[in-house]
Protein backbone atom coordinates (compact mmCIF):
# COMPACT_ATOMS: atom_id res chain seq x y z
CA UNK A 1 0.00 0.00 0.00
CA UNK A 2 1.35 3.52 -1.08
CA UNK A 3 2.35 5.71 1.98
CA UNK A 4 1.76 9.57 1.89
CA UNK A 5 3.82 12.55 3.38
CA UNK A 6 2.77 16.05 4.18
CA UNK A 7 3.42 17.71 1.12
CA UNK A 8 1.26 14.83 -0.41
CA UNK A 9 -2.12 16.59 -1.40
CA UNK A 10 -4.02 12.93 -0.14
CA UNK A 11 -1.73 13.05 3.05
CA UNK A 12 -3.22 16.52 3.72
CA UNK A 13 -6.45 15.68 2.82
CA UNK A 14 -6.16 12.57 5.41
CA UNK A 15 -5.09 14.60 8.49
CA UNK A 16 -7.68 17.54 7.53
CA UNK A 17 -10.62 14.78 7.76
CA UNK A 18 -9.17 13.16 10.66
CA UNK A 19 -8.71 15.89 12.75
CA UNK A 20 -12.06 17.14 11.51
CA UNK A 21 -13.98 14.09 12.72
CA UNK A 22 -12.00 13.69 16.15
CA UNK A 23 -12.57 17.37 16.50
CA UNK A 24 -16.38 16.98 16.59
CA UNK A 25 -15.97 14.25 19.31
CA UNK A 26 -14.23 16.72 21.59
CA UNK A 27 -16.68 19.33 20.78
CA UNK A 28 -19.70 17.72 21.65
CA UNK A 29 -18.17 16.16 24.78
CA UNK A 30 -16.67 19.35 26.24
CA UNK A 31 -19.67 21.76 25.41
CA UNK A 32 -22.15 19.16 26.72
CA UNK A 33 -21.29 19.68 30.35
CA UNK A 34 -21.85 23.65 30.15
CA UNK A 35 -25.19 23.18 28.04
CA UNK A 36 -26.34 20.49 30.17
CA UNK A 37 -28.20 23.73 32.59
CA UNK A 38 -29.87 25.06 29.86
CA UNK A 39 -31.17 21.76 28.21
CA UNK A 40 -32.81 20.81 31.43
CA UNK A 41 -34.47 23.67 31.95
CA UNK A 42 -35.50 23.67 28.36
CA UNK A 43 -36.72 20.05 28.32
CA UNK A 44 -37.91 20.11 32.23
CA UNK A 45 -35.19 17.09 32.86
CA UNK A 46 -34.94 15.71 36.05
CA UNK A 47 -30.84 14.89 37.83
CA UNK A 48 -31.38 11.22 36.64
CA UNK A 49 -32.39 12.39 32.93
CA UNK A 50 -29.56 14.21 32.99
CA UNK A 51 -27.26 11.15 34.12
CA UNK A 52 -28.74 9.05 31.22
CA UNK A 53 -27.97 11.68 28.49
CA UNK A 54 -24.66 11.87 29.48
CA UNK A 55 -24.44 8.07 30.03
CA UNK A 56 -26.02 7.28 27.11
CA UNK A 57 -23.49 8.13 24.51
CA UNK A 58 -20.87 6.68 27.02
CA UNK A 59 -22.28 2.97 27.14
CA UNK A 60 -22.33 2.79 23.42
CA UNK A 61 -18.95 4.23 23.42
CA UNK A 62 -17.24 2.64 25.68
CA UNK A 63 -18.77 -0.95 24.68
CA UNK A 64 -17.68 -0.70 20.99
CA UNK A 65 -15.03 1.25 20.65
CA UNK A 66 -12.60 -1.83 20.35
CA UNK A 67 -15.39 -3.35 17.94
CA UNK A 68 -15.30 0.04 15.99
CA UNK A 69 -11.24 -0.19 15.57
CA UNK A 70 -12.01 -4.18 14.79
CA UNK A 71 -14.68 -3.69 11.83
CA UNK A 72 -11.90 -0.66 10.32
CA UNK A 73 -9.68 -3.31 9.96
CA UNK A 74 -11.56 -6.01 8.49
CA UNK A 75 -13.93 -3.86 6.30
CA UNK A 76 -11.62 -1.00 5.47
CA UNK A 77 -10.84 2.22 7.77
CA UNK A 78 -12.02 4.73 5.33
CA UNK A 79 -15.28 2.74 4.80
CA UNK A 80 -16.06 2.60 8.69
CA UNK A 81 -14.73 5.90 9.64
CA UNK A 82 -16.84 7.58 6.81
CA UNK A 83 -19.81 5.45 8.34
CA UNK A 84 -19.21 6.46 12.13
CA UNK A 85 -18.80 10.36 11.12
CA UNK A 86 -22.22 10.07 9.13
CA UNK A 87 -23.95 8.05 12.23
CA UNK A 88 -22.72 10.45 14.45
CA UNK A 89 -23.95 13.93 12.73
CA UNK A 90 -27.27 12.73 12.09
CA UNK A 91 -27.74 11.57 15.69
CA UNK A 92 -26.30 14.43 16.57
CA UNK A 93 -29.28 17.03 13.99
CA UNK A 94 -31.70 14.46 15.70
CA UNK A 95 -30.35 15.77 19.41
CA UNK A 96 -30.11 18.86 18.12
CA UNK A 97 -34.32 18.89 17.02
CA UNK A 98 -35.67 16.45 19.74
CA UNK A 99 -38.40 17.27 21.58
CA UNK A 100 -38.07 15.54 24.79
CA UNK A 101 -35.58 13.68 26.81
CA UNK A 102 -36.51 10.44 25.61
CA UNK A 103 -35.68 11.50 22.07
CA UNK A 104 -32.88 13.07 22.78
CA UNK A 105 -31.21 10.37 24.95
CA UNK A 106 -31.97 8.16 22.07
CA UNK A 107 -30.35 10.12 19.88
CA UNK A 108 -27.09 10.58 22.07
CA UNK A 109 -27.16 6.23 22.20
CA UNK A 110 -26.99 6.42 18.53
CA UNK A 111 -24.43 9.09 18.72
CA UNK A 112 -22.57 7.02 20.75
CA UNK A 113 -22.15 4.08 18.19
CA UNK A 114 -21.10 6.50 15.73
CA UNK A 115 -18.65 7.82 17.78
CA UNK A 116 -17.42 4.36 18.12
CA UNK A 117 -16.86 3.74 14.90
CA UNK A 118 -15.25 7.29 14.11
CA UNK A 119 -12.83 7.78 16.89
CA UNK A 120 -10.64 4.26 16.56
CA UNK A 121 -10.56 5.23 12.76
CA UNK A 122 -8.65 8.58 13.18
CA UNK A 123 -5.32 7.51 14.14
CA UNK A 124 -5.60 4.19 12.63
CA UNK A 125 -5.66 5.91 8.78
CA UNK A 126 -3.00 8.07 9.94
CA UNK A 127 -1.07 5.33 11.00
CA UNK A 128 -1.73 3.35 7.67
CA UNK A 129 -1.16 5.60 5.31
CA UNK A 130 1.70 8.30 6.36
CA UNK A 131 5.05 7.23 5.82
CA UNK A 132 7.22 6.05 8.84
CA UNK A 133 9.55 9.43 8.71
CA UNK A 134 5.95 11.63 8.95
CA UNK A 135 3.79 9.71 10.94
CA UNK A 136 4.80 11.03 14.30
CA UNK A 137 5.10 14.44 12.88
CA UNK A 138 1.13 13.73 11.55
CA UNK A 139 0.24 12.77 14.69
CA UNK A 140 1.41 16.17 16.38
CA UNK A 141 -0.42 17.54 14.20
CA UNK A 142 -3.29 15.99 14.77
CA UNK A 143 -2.87 15.86 18.60
CA UNK A 144 -1.95 19.56 18.80
CA UNK A 145 -5.44 20.47 17.18
CA UNK A 146 -7.43 17.97 19.25
CA UNK A 147 -6.03 19.35 22.28
CA UNK A 148 -7.14 23.08 21.46
CA UNK A 149 -10.12 21.81 20.36
CA UNK A 150 -10.60 20.13 23.26
CA UNK A 151 -9.73 23.43 24.82
CA UNK A 152 -12.08 25.35 23.44
CA UNK A 153 -15.17 22.49 23.87
CA UNK A 154 -16.27 24.01 27.10
CA UNK A 155 -15.79 27.65 25.68
CA UNK A 156 -17.75 27.15 22.58
CA UNK A 157 -20.65 25.34 24.39
CA UNK A 158 -20.96 28.25 26.78
CA UNK A 159 -20.72 30.70 24.18
CA UNK A 160 -23.61 29.38 21.58
CA UNK A 161 -25.77 28.43 25.08
CA UNK A 162 -25.98 32.07 26.09
CA UNK A 163 -26.42 33.46 22.28
CA UNK A 164 -27.98 30.95 20.73
CA UNK A 165 -29.29 28.03 22.04
CA UNK A 166 -28.17 24.63 23.30
CA UNK A 167 -29.20 22.79 20.27
CA UNK A 168 -26.53 24.17 18.26
CA UNK A 169 -23.89 22.50 20.57
CA UNK A 170 -25.07 19.57 18.79
CA UNK A 171 -26.29 21.78 15.02
CA UNK A 172 -22.21 22.73 14.99
CA UNK A 173 -21.24 19.28 14.25
CA UNK A 174 -23.12 19.03 10.77
CA UNK A 175 -20.59 21.87 8.82
CA UNK A 176 -18.00 20.38 10.36
CA UNK A 177 -19.20 17.18 9.51
CA UNK A 178 -19.57 17.89 5.65
CA UNK A 179 -15.88 19.47 5.37
CA UNK A 180 -14.57 15.88 7.29
CA UNK A 181 -16.20 13.78 4.78
CA UNK A 182 -15.34 15.86 1.61
CA UNK A 183 -12.05 15.50 2.39
CA UNK A 184 -12.35 11.62 3.40
CA UNK A 185 -13.47 11.50 -0.44
CA UNK A 186 -9.88 12.20 -1.42
CA UNK A 187 -8.45 9.46 0.61
CA UNK A 188 -7.63 5.85 0.02
CA UNK A 189 -9.71 2.71 0.97
CA UNK A 190 -7.04 0.78 3.36
CA UNK A 191 -7.68 -2.33 5.51
CA UNK A 192 -5.17 -4.47 7.74
CA UNK A 193 -4.92 -7.96 5.14
CA UNK A 194 -4.10 -9.86 8.18
CA UNK A 195 -7.17 -9.21 10.66
CA UNK A 196 -8.74 -12.46 12.03
CA UNK A 197 -11.44 -13.22 10.01
CA UNK A 198 -14.25 -13.52 13.05
CA UNK A 199 -15.39 -10.58 15.06
CA UNK A 200 -16.21 -10.18 18.49
CA UNK A 201 -20.16 -9.95 18.11
CA UNK A 202 -21.05 -11.90 21.46
CA UNK A 203 -18.28 -10.30 23.53
CA UNK A 204 -19.74 -6.47 22.20
CA UNK A 205 -23.36 -7.42 22.64
CA UNK A 206 -22.37 -8.67 26.42
CA UNK A 207 -20.58 -5.48 27.37
CA UNK A 208 -23.16 -3.58 25.90
CA UNK A 209 -26.06 -4.97 27.90
CA UNK A 210 -23.97 -5.32 30.87
CA UNK A 211 -22.63 -1.64 31.16
CA UNK A 212 -26.36 -0.38 29.75
CA UNK A 213 -28.04 -2.37 32.60
CA UNK A 214 -25.72 -1.52 35.53
CA UNK A 215 -26.48 2.08 34.51
CA UNK A 216 -30.24 1.72 34.59
CA UNK A 217 -29.99 -0.05 37.81
CA UNK A 218 -27.78 2.21 39.46
CA UNK A 219 -29.35 5.41 38.17
CA UNK A 220 -33.12 4.49 39.29
CA UNK A 221 -31.84 3.07 42.32
CA UNK A 222 -30.93 6.47 43.12
CA UNK A 223 -33.78 7.69 41.78
CA UNK A 224 -36.50 5.91 43.78
CA UNK A 225 -34.15 5.59 47.21
CA UNK A 226 -36.51 7.19 50.03
CA UNK A 227 -38.76 7.94 47.58
CA UNK A 228 -42.09 6.25 49.93
CA UNK A 229 -43.60 3.01 47.95
CA UNK A 230 -41.28 2.92 45.27
CA UNK A 231 -40.48 -0.43 43.54
CA UNK A 232 -36.84 -1.07 43.64
CA UNK A 233 -36.95 -4.10 41.88
CA UNK A 234 -36.82 -3.26 38.89
CA UNK A 235 -33.52 -1.69 39.57
CA UNK A 236 -31.96 -4.52 41.32
CA UNK A 237 -32.77 -6.70 38.83
CA UNK A 238 -31.22 -4.60 36.15
CA UNK A 239 -28.20 -4.10 38.43
CA UNK A 240 -27.95 -7.87 38.95
CA UNK A 241 -27.95 -8.41 34.95
CA UNK A 242 -26.01 -6.37 34.63
CA UNK A 243 -22.83 -8.22 36.93
CA UNK A 244 -23.74 -11.37 35.22
CA UNK A 245 -23.52 -9.86 31.87
CA UNK A 246 -19.99 -8.25 32.53
CA UNK A 247 -18.55 -11.79 33.98
CA UNK A 248 -19.94 -13.64 31.17
CA UNK A 249 -18.29 -10.65 29.26
CA UNK A 250 -14.97 -12.04 30.66
CA UNK A 251 -15.28 -15.46 30.38
CA UNK A 252 -16.45 -15.05 26.79
CA UNK A 253 -12.70 -13.49 26.16
CA UNK A 254 -10.86 -15.74 27.81
CA UNK A 255 -12.57 -18.56 25.66
CA UNK A 256 -12.91 -16.65 22.37
CA UNK A 257 -11.05 -17.28 19.29
CA UNK A 258 -10.59 -13.59 18.22
CA UNK A 259 -11.63 -11.75 21.36
CA UNK A 260 -12.30 -8.25 21.66
CA UNK A 261 -10.41 -7.69 24.46
CA UNK A 262 -6.62 -9.91 24.94
CA UNK A 263 -6.84 -10.42 28.67
CA UNK A 264 -3.98 -12.46 28.38
CA UNK A 265 -1.79 -8.62 27.88
CA UNK A 266 -3.26 -8.44 31.67
CA UNK A 267 -0.52 -10.83 32.64
CA UNK A 268 1.65 -8.18 33.01
CA UNK A 269 1.60 -6.56 36.15
CA UNK A 270 2.38 -3.22 34.88
CA UNK A 271 -0.08 -3.16 32.32
CA UNK A 272 -3.06 -4.61 34.82
CA UNK A 273 -2.01 -1.96 37.36
CA UNK A 274 -1.49 0.99 35.02
CA UNK A 275 -5.35 -0.31 33.83
CA UNK A 276 -6.67 -0.51 37.54
CA UNK A 277 -5.66 2.70 38.93
CA UNK A 278 -7.01 4.67 35.24
CA UNK A 279 -10.43 3.23 36.06
CA UNK A 280 -9.98 4.56 39.44
CA UNK A 281 -8.97 8.16 38.80
CA UNK A 282 -11.15 8.77 35.69
CA UNK A 283 -13.67 7.82 37.77
CA UNK A 284 -13.91 10.07 40.17
CA UNK A 285 -12.57 12.88 37.41
CA UNK A 286 -15.55 12.28 35.38
CA UNK A 287 -18.33 12.55 37.95
CA UNK A 288 -16.57 15.84 39.29
CA UNK A 289 -16.28 17.69 36.06
CA UNK A 290 -19.77 16.52 35.34
CA UNK A 291 -21.28 18.71 38.43
CA UNK A 292 -18.62 21.59 38.70
CA UNK A 293 -20.17 23.37 35.36
CA UNK A 294 -23.48 22.37 37.37
CA UNK A 295 -22.29 24.09 40.18
CA UNK A 296 -21.06 27.15 38.58
CA UNK A 297 -24.45 28.17 36.46
CA UNK A 298 -26.99 26.55 38.72
CA UNK A 299 -26.02 27.85 42.05
CA UNK A 300 -23.26 29.99 42.25
CA UNK A 301 -24.58 32.48 39.32
CA UNK A 302 -22.47 31.65 36.49
CA UNK A 303 -23.49 32.39 33.01
CA UNK A 304 -22.66 29.32 30.65
CA UNK A 305 -19.95 31.11 28.79
CA UNK A 306 -18.04 31.88 31.94
CA UNK A 307 -18.93 28.52 33.10
CA UNK A 308 -16.98 27.16 29.97
CA UNK A 309 -14.41 29.58 30.64
CA UNK A 310 -13.10 28.73 34.10
CA UNK A 311 -11.96 25.04 32.83
CA UNK A 312 -9.04 26.83 30.80
CA UNK A 313 -7.23 25.65 33.67
CA UNK A 314 -7.49 22.80 33.61
CA UNK A 315 -6.94 21.98 30.31
CA UNK A 316 -3.19 24.51 30.43
CA UNK A 317 -1.92 22.81 32.96
CA UNK A 318 -2.24 19.19 31.01
CA UNK A 319 -0.43 20.47 28.09
CA UNK A 320 2.00 22.72 29.81
CA UNK A 321 3.30 19.79 32.40
CA UNK A 322 2.73 16.30 29.88
CA UNK A 323 5.88 16.78 27.95
CA UNK A 324 7.45 17.21 31.26
CA UNK A 325 6.05 14.64 32.82
CA UNK A 326 6.55 12.07 30.13
CA UNK A 327 10.26 12.73 30.22
CA UNK A 328 9.93 11.74 34.24
CA UNK A 329 9.07 7.99 33.31
CA UNK A 330 12.38 7.67 30.56
CA UNK A 331 14.39 8.96 33.91
CA UNK A 332 12.85 7.50 36.90
CA UNK A 333 10.03 4.92 35.98
CA UNK A 334 6.42 5.38 36.12
CA UNK A 335 5.80 4.67 39.88
CA UNK A 336 6.75 8.25 40.55
CA UNK A 337 4.78 10.31 38.55
CA UNK A 338 1.46 8.15 38.81
CA UNK A 339 2.03 7.97 42.87
CA UNK A 340 2.35 11.97 43.26
CA UNK A 341 0.05 12.70 40.09
CA UNK A 342 -3.39 11.16 41.98
CA UNK A 343 -2.41 12.40 45.10
CA UNK A 344 -2.11 15.85 43.48
CA UNK A 345 -5.40 15.30 41.88
CA UNK A 346 -6.61 14.64 45.10
CA UNK A 347 -6.24 17.78 46.60
CA UNK A 348 -7.44 19.46 44.08
CA UNK A 349 -10.49 17.80 44.23
CA UNK A 350 -10.38 18.65 48.54
CA UNK A 351 -9.91 22.30 47.29
CA UNK A 352 -13.66 21.85 45.33
CA UNK A 353 -14.57 21.04 48.96
CA UNK A 354 -14.30 24.27 50.46
CA UNK A 355 -15.97 26.94 48.68
CA UNK A 356 -19.72 27.59 49.84
CA UNK A 357 -22.20 29.82 47.90
CA UNK A 358 -19.87 32.12 47.14
CA UNK A 359 -20.91 35.88 45.48
CA UNK A 360 -20.17 35.02 41.91
CA UNK A 361 -18.10 34.90 39.17
CA UNK A 362 -16.22 37.71 40.72
CA UNK A 363 -15.58 35.04 43.71
CA UNK A 364 -13.85 32.49 41.12
CA UNK A 365 -10.04 33.70 41.51
CA UNK A 366 -10.46 32.30 45.58
CA UNK A 367 -13.44 29.94 45.18
CA UNK A 368 -12.89 27.46 42.26
CA UNK A 369 -9.59 28.57 40.46
CA UNK A 370 -7.43 26.83 43.32
CA UNK A 371 -8.97 23.64 42.66
CA UNK A 372 -9.50 23.47 39.15
CA UNK A 373 -6.05 24.40 38.95
CA UNK A 374 -4.55 21.75 41.09
CA UNK A 375 -6.50 18.89 39.53
CA UNK A 376 -4.89 19.93 36.27
CA UNK A 377 -1.65 19.75 37.76
CA UNK A 378 -2.27 16.25 38.94
CA UNK A 379 -3.75 15.24 35.44
CA UNK A 380 -0.62 16.93 33.92
CA UNK A 381 1.83 14.85 35.98
CA UNK A 382 -0.31 11.96 35.42
CA UNK A 383 -1.98 11.85 32.07
CA UNK A 384 1.65 11.02 29.81
CA UNK A 385 3.09 8.71 32.22
CA UNK A 386 0.31 6.92 32.54
CA UNK A 387 -0.12 6.23 28.20
CA UNK A 388 3.46 5.44 28.38
CA UNK A 389 3.15 3.37 31.29
CA UNK A 390 0.04 0.71 29.17
CA UNK A 391 1.84 1.19 25.38
CA UNK A 392 5.42 0.21 27.50
CA UNK A 393 3.91 -2.70 28.80
CA UNK A 394 3.49 -4.58 25.65
CA UNK A 395 5.21 -5.12 22.31
CA UNK A 396 4.98 -2.39 19.41
CA UNK A 397 2.65 -5.11 17.55
CA UNK A 398 -0.09 -4.99 20.66
CA UNK A 399 0.33 -1.82 21.14
CA UNK A 400 -3.03 -0.74 18.89
CA UNK A 401 -4.65 -3.23 20.67
CA UNK A 402 -3.09 -1.88 24.01
CA UNK A 403 -4.52 1.49 23.66
CA UNK A 404 -7.84 0.68 22.55
CA UNK A 405 -8.26 -1.79 26.17
CA UNK A 406 -7.40 1.30 28.13
CA UNK A 407 -9.35 3.57 26.49
CA UNK A 408 -12.18 0.99 26.86
CA UNK A 409 -11.40 0.87 30.26
CA UNK A 410 -11.37 4.85 30.84
CA UNK A 411 -15.14 4.93 29.14
CA UNK A 412 -15.92 1.87 30.83
CA UNK A 413 -15.34 3.61 34.30
CA UNK A 414 -16.65 6.82 33.33
CA UNK A 415 -20.06 4.96 32.61
CA UNK A 416 -20.06 3.25 35.76
CA UNK A 417 -19.26 5.96 38.16
CA UNK A 418 -21.35 8.42 36.47
CA UNK A 419 -24.04 6.04 37.43
CA UNK A 420 -22.88 4.83 40.86
CA UNK A 421 -21.94 8.51 41.68
CA UNK A 422 -24.78 10.08 39.85
CA UNK A 423 -27.23 7.81 42.09
CA UNK A 424 -25.26 9.23 45.15
CA UNK A 425 -25.92 12.42 44.61
CA UNK A 426 -29.24 12.60 43.66
CA UNK A 427 -29.62 10.48 47.30
CA UNK A 428 -27.76 12.56 49.10
CA UNK A 429 -29.17 16.21 47.58
CA UNK A 430 -32.65 14.51 48.35
CA UNK A 431 -31.32 13.84 51.75
CA UNK A 432 -29.35 17.54 52.19
CA UNK A 433 -32.62 19.46 50.82
CA UNK A 434 -34.74 17.61 53.93
CA UNK A 435 -32.57 18.36 56.26
CA UNK A 436 -31.73 22.29 55.67
CA UNK A 437 -35.73 22.49 55.15
CA UNK A 438 -36.76 21.31 58.36
CA UNK A 439 -37.22 24.24 60.03
CA UNK A 440 -39.01 26.22 57.76
CA UNK A 441 -42.38 26.41 58.11
CA UNK A 442 -44.60 24.98 55.17
CA UNK A 443 -47.45 23.26 54.77
CA UNK A 444 -47.30 19.11 53.99
CA UNK A 445 -48.92 19.83 50.08
CA UNK A 446 -45.49 22.47 50.21
CA UNK A 447 -42.98 20.19 51.14
CA UNK A 448 -44.57 17.32 48.96
CA UNK A 449 -44.28 19.69 45.89
CA UNK A 450 -40.66 20.67 47.01
CA UNK A 451 -39.61 16.72 47.68
CA UNK A 452 -40.85 16.53 44.35
CA UNK A 453 -38.51 19.19 42.63
CA UNK A 454 -35.41 17.68 44.51
CA UNK A 455 -35.26 15.45 41.42
CA UNK A 456 -33.92 18.21 39.28
CA UNK A 457 -31.05 18.83 41.91
CA UNK A 458 -29.78 22.49 41.43
CA UNK A 459 -32.58 23.48 38.77
CA UNK A 460 -35.09 22.74 42.36
CA UNK A 461 -37.43 25.59 42.66
CA UNK A 462 -39.47 26.45 45.97
CA UNK A 463 -42.83 25.73 46.21
CA UNK A 464 -45.09 28.36 44.33
CA UNK A 465 -47.64 29.21 47.40
CA UNK A 466 -44.90 30.26 49.75
CA UNK A 467 -44.64 33.85 51.44
CA UNK A 468 -41.40 35.70 49.82
CA UNK A 469 -39.50 35.47 52.95
CA UNK A 470 -39.80 31.86 53.09
CA UNK A 471 -39.38 31.44 49.30
CA UNK A 472 -36.06 32.89 49.91
CA UNK A 473 -34.86 30.64 52.65
CA UNK A 474 -35.77 27.56 51.10
CA UNK A 475 -34.13 28.88 47.88
CA UNK A 476 -30.95 29.27 50.22
CA UNK A 477 -31.41 25.73 51.39
CA UNK A 478 -31.29 24.45 47.73
CA UNK A 479 -28.42 25.95 47.15
CA UNK A 480 -26.51 24.88 49.82
CA UNK A 481 -27.97 21.14 49.38
CA UNK A 482 -26.52 21.06 45.94
CA UNK A 483 -23.11 22.15 47.52
CA UNK A 484 -23.66 19.56 50.41
CA UNK A 485 -23.63 17.13 47.44
CA UNK A 486 -20.49 18.27 45.74
CA UNK A 487 -18.76 18.36 48.45
CA UNK A 488 -19.45 14.27 48.80
CA UNK A 489 -18.66 13.12 45.50
CA UNK A 490 -15.66 15.55 45.50
CA UNK A 491 -14.70 13.21 49.04
CA UNK A 492 -15.49 10.23 46.86
CA UNK A 493 -13.38 10.98 44.36
CA UNK A 494 -10.26 12.48 46.18
CA UNK A 495 -10.53 8.91 47.53
CA UNK A 496 -10.28 7.00 44.32
CA UNK A 497 -7.65 9.42 43.33
CA UNK A 498 -6.22 8.34 46.78
CA UNK A 499 -6.68 4.69 45.87
CA UNK A 500 -5.02 5.05 42.33
CA UNK A 501 -1.92 6.15 43.73
CA UNK A 502 -1.80 3.93 45.93
CA UNK A 503 -2.36 1.22 43.45
CA UNK A 504 0.50 2.63 41.24
CA UNK A 505 2.66 2.74 44.35
CA UNK A 506 2.13 -0.94 44.97
CA UNK A 507 1.76 -2.68 41.62
CA UNK A 508 4.21 -0.46 39.63
CA UNK A 509 7.88 -0.60 39.61
CA UNK A 510 10.14 2.03 40.86
CA UNK A 511 12.61 2.30 37.99
CA UNK A 512 12.13 2.05 34.12
CA UNK A 513 12.24 -1.62 32.73
CA UNK A 514 11.51 -3.61 30.18
CA UNK A 515 8.11 -5.27 30.32
CA UNK A 516 7.46 -8.95 31.24
CA UNK A 517 7.99 -11.75 28.54
CA UNK A 518 4.94 -13.28 28.78
CA UNK A 519 3.00 -9.41 27.36
CA UNK A 520 5.70 -9.96 25.19
CA UNK A 521 6.56 -5.71 25.02
CA UNK A 522 9.84 -3.27 24.80
CA UNK A 523 9.87 -0.20 26.22
CA UNK A 524 8.26 2.95 24.50
CA UNK A 525 10.22 6.30 24.95
CA UNK A 526 7.51 8.86 26.23
CA UNK A 527 8.28 11.60 23.61
CA UNK A 528 6.83 9.28 20.81
CA UNK A 529 3.49 9.09 22.40
CA UNK A 530 3.09 11.58 24.75
CA UNK A 531 1.33 13.85 22.71
CA UNK A 532 -1.15 11.15 21.81
CA UNK A 533 -1.82 10.88 25.43
CA UNK A 534 -2.50 14.85 26.24
CA UNK A 535 -4.99 14.26 23.61
CA UNK A 536 -6.64 11.15 24.88
CA UNK A 537 -6.67 12.03 28.55
CA UNK A 538 -8.63 15.29 27.72
CA UNK A 539 -11.22 13.57 25.70
CA UNK A 540 -11.42 11.13 28.68
CA UNK A 541 -12.17 13.43 31.22
CA UNK A 542 -15.15 15.13 28.76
Amino acid sequence: MQKFTLSDATGRWTLVSTILASSMAFIASGALNVALDALQRDLGATGTELLWIVNGYLVFLAALILVGGSLGDHFGRKRIFGGGIILFTTASAACGVSPSIETLVLGRMVQGVGAALMVPGSLALISALFADQVRGKAIGIWSSVSTITTIGGPIIGGFLVDELSWRYVFFINVPVALVALFALWRVPENRDEMASPKLDYLGAALITIGLGSLTYGFVTLGDKIGTEGANLLPSLVASVVGILALIAFVWVEAHSEAPMVDLTLFKSRTFSGANLMTSLLYAGLSVTLLFYPLNLIQVQGYSASTAGLSVIPFSIMITLLSPWAGNLVDRYGPRMPLTVGPFIVAAGFGLFMLPDVTGGPGDFWTSFLPGITVTGIGMGVTIAPLTSTVMGAVSSERSGIASGINNAVTRSSQVLSTAILGAVALGVFTSALTSRTDDITMSSMARDELAESAHELGNATPPEALEADRTDAVQLAIDLAFVDMFRVINLISAALAILSGILAYVLLSPEAEEPSSEAGGEWYHTADCYKRSVTGGLASSD
